[in-house]
């Protein structure tokens, strides 16, 4: 009987501890483990998968766009001919201005170490001629901050009367196809403005700009033509705009001449009464 009990209990502790293995919690615990770790490793795999395949998408599509603008929207030879000299090679600042010296030298100085400028153009309005000692003081910073021997010209246009369409009169024997236009208190990076002009020289036809605005058609009266016009709080509520601001923005001289040449006198009479743009 002893023996038959000997037997029997070693083999009853054995099935014991192999059915203590079959549900251990630990051992169940780190298989499931195992298995979602494995899950999350295939998920996070399939998830960069998919945006590197819409990345790659999305710029294949932005290529085909640009390729496709620059094949259909070409400006013709007659409306934007190249200048003899330097065309896209660099561009004209713009500054527009009214009584604030201080304002004016500090864009002048900051302008002028941007590596695209070739010329400083400032639209000047005041009733008074600009004084020797502010154009001397100009003309110093502009020496001293020309880069790898770039010589810049530094140019007062001179006005006789206050208005903003004084902003838009052509300007004369530039050298480069380029106009920044930018008032004298906004001061922008070079770096992103030499990036605006990389982008504007893509499309010479566009305004590229750094304020966007939006507008839209009246509805309410449908005998004439309306537009309300919408701010910044508009730009960010739609995300989108339908134009971009003169005070920073790149367009070809051509408009300048076509402004002054071709515009309605109504809409500059509007310009000068109503201090627009």
């Amino acid at each position: 009987m002893r023996s038959g009990n000997h037997s029997i209990l070693p083999s009853s502790r054995r099935a014991t501890q192999k059915l203590r293995l079959l549900v251990s919690p630990t051992a169940a615990s780190g298989s499931i483990k195992a298995s979602t770790a494995a899950k999350m490793k295939a998920l996070i795999s399939i998830c960069i998968g998919i945006t590197i395949f819409l990345i790659a998408a999305r710029a294949a599509s932005a290529l085909a766009a640009l390729a496709f603008h620059r094949l259909h929207h070409r400006p013709t030879a007659s409306f934007f001919p190249a200048s003899p000299s330097i065309p896209r090679k660099a561009y004209t600042v713009l500054i527009n201005t009214w009584k604030r010296n201080d304002l004016l030298q500090k864009s002048v100085i900051h302008y002028s170490k941007c590596a695209g400028v070739n010329s400083i153009h400032i639209v000047w309005s005041e009733p008074n001629r600009p004084s020797d000692l502010l154009y001397e003081v100009l003309r110093e910073a502009v020496h001293s901050n020309s880069i790898r021997g770039n010589s810049i010209e530094l140019i007062f246009d001179l006005n006789q009367e206050n208005s903003l369409n004084n902003r838009f009169k052509e300007v004369k024997d530039l050298k480069s196809d380029a106009i920044f236009s930018i008032d004298d208190d906004v001061i922008l990076p070079c770096k992103s403005v030499d990036f605006a002009f990389s982008v504007w020289k893509s499309a010479p036809e566009t305004m590229v700009g750094f304020v966007p605005r939006m507008h839209w058609l009246d509805n309410s009266n449908s005998s004439l033509d309306r537009y309300f016009y919408g701010g910044w709080w508009s730009v960010w509520w739609t995300g989108t705009y339908s134009m971009v601001l003169s005070k920073a923005a790149f367009f070809h001289k051509k408009y300048l001449h076509l402004y002054s040449t071709n515009m309605s006198q109504s809409i500059r009479n509007y310009a000068t009464k109503n201090r627009c743009f």
